[in-house]
């Protein structure tokens, strides 16, 4: 009699475990606004909870803290360090599958899927885009793209000067960073992950070439854009392009569709575009669930809620209503991943995107990028393009791999 009952009292806590699973889902992001999506999802029904733990360097954080999550939702979740600690999501797709996976953007969708499985769901991205007054719409004909070599020629048509000192100017690589790192990926750089970092070096200086070409040939070097720059940039490169001063100004689609709505009505927008290409910003966002997280079925539930087509129109309207819009754009500070939500639902609430829905086959995602791509792109990457451009040869700088092995070396624990 006394080894069943000892029986039972081993088997008991694992019973315990079985059949009280909890309910309470424990959300980590780098994404503030997903707190009023948890906010809206537990008032909407009473069966789980979210509580959500915002975390600026999530994969970092991830990799170290040895914690786990429920879910997360963030940039950089694909670099080996992340990927392994989520569970396949393939699931969600059993039920309506061929419906479900149509409904993303299937580039993005493909980009979490490891192995054949899929780990990580997309949820929202960003497009780089050029800017003007709707009163220079007539120059860009095609609706939706602009590429580098228009840019450069309406550019040099718009300029106005005297002995190389401007009083306009169309536009200048010089006058972004950002806009240097989306040159040098339409050239293929095809940053990627590696150990940590690996990249196409002859593609990289083809970009840089092309770019300084660009300085010399169309605004007469780089001292006579600096010299613009000191005396007119005063202002926001959006209100130059407004006040007729500049041509065209870089933003991407956040920071485009979070301009009043006085600046939105006045200005017109192309996506910046290779050759049936439009390389997206590397901060797209994804979800994936933890292999070693306390909430499973109540994670999927939240899962299966937040990509309904519906939902995120709600998710928008919360967002309108507290006035989160002049802050944040559209889902997760991007277009959704969801292709019904951006073509049909994101111009009811932004206008201006009516008649300038990317092509779909154009979209082009980054590569996988390592947790610290932040750090990297931001102390050694932009800092390098920005030198590049201004020197003759390549050799008159110190090497972009010179420059991240110091980093590597500084910041070890990254």
């Amino acid at each position: 009699m006394k080894t069943p009952g000892r029986f039972f009292i081993v088997l008991f806590p694992f019973f315990l475990g079985a059949c009280f699973e909890s309910k309470t889902i424990t959300l980590w992001t780098d994404r503030p606004e997903f707190a009023v999506y948890a906010e809206y999802f537990n008032s909407a029904q009473n069966e789980y909870k979210v509580e959500t733990r915002y975390v600026e360097s999530l994969s970092s954080e991830l990799a170290n803290s040895g914690a786990s999550p429920d879910l997360v939702v963030g940039s950089w979740l694909k670099n080996a360090s992340s990927r392994v600690l989520f569970r396949p999501l393939d699931d969600l797709f059993k039920k309506n599958t061929k419906t479900l996976k149509n409904s993303f953007y299937p580039h993005l969708l493909a980009l979490g899927n490891i192995e054949g499985k899929q780990y990580l769901l997309p949820v929202s991205f960003n497009i780089p885009a050029l800017v003007f007054t709707r009163n220079n719409s007539y120059l860009l004909p095609n609706s939706f793209t602009v590429n580098l070599d228009e840019i450069k020629a309406l550019g040099k048509a718009y300029n106005t000067g005297n002995n190389g000192i401007y009083s306009r100017m169309g536009f200048s690589p010089s006058w972004s960073d950002d806009f240097l790192f989306i040159t040098a990926t339409l050239f293929n750089a095809s940053f990627k992950e590696a150990t940590p970092l690996a990249w196409d070096p002859n593609a990289l200086e083809q970009a840089m070439i092309y770019v300084r070409n660009w300085i010399e040939e169309v605004n007469g070097g780089i001292r006579a854009e600096d010299d613009f720059v000191f005396k007119y940039f005063y202002d926001s490169p959006s209100n130059l392009a407004l006040s007729g001063r500049i041509l065209f100004a870089y933003m991407n689609s956040a920071d485009l569709f979070t301009l009043t709505q006085e600046k939105q009505i006045n200005l017109d927008f192309r996506w910046i575009a290779g050759k049936n290409t439009i390389p997206l910003s590397e901060e797209a966002v994804y979800l994936g669930i933890c292999k070693e997280g306390k909430a499973k079925k109540a994670a999927m539930f939240f899962v299966r809620w937040f990509f309904q087509e519906d939902t995120q129109r709600h998710l928008m309207e919360v967002s309108r209503d507290k006035r989160l819009t002049e802050t944040f754009f559209g889902i997760g500070n991007g277009f959704s991943a969801l292709r019904t939500v951006t073509e049909h639902i994101f111009p009811q609430f932004y206008p201006n995107l009516l008649g300038h829905m990317p092509p779909e086959d154009f979209l082009s995602p980054t590569n996988i990028l390592p947790r610290s791509w932040t750090a990297i792109k931001e102390r050694v990457i932009l800092p390098y393009l920005h030198d590049r451009i201004r020197r003759g040869t390549k050799t008159d700088i110190r090497p972009l791999e010179r420059r991240l092995n110091d980093w590597i070396r500084l910041n070890r624990d990254m």
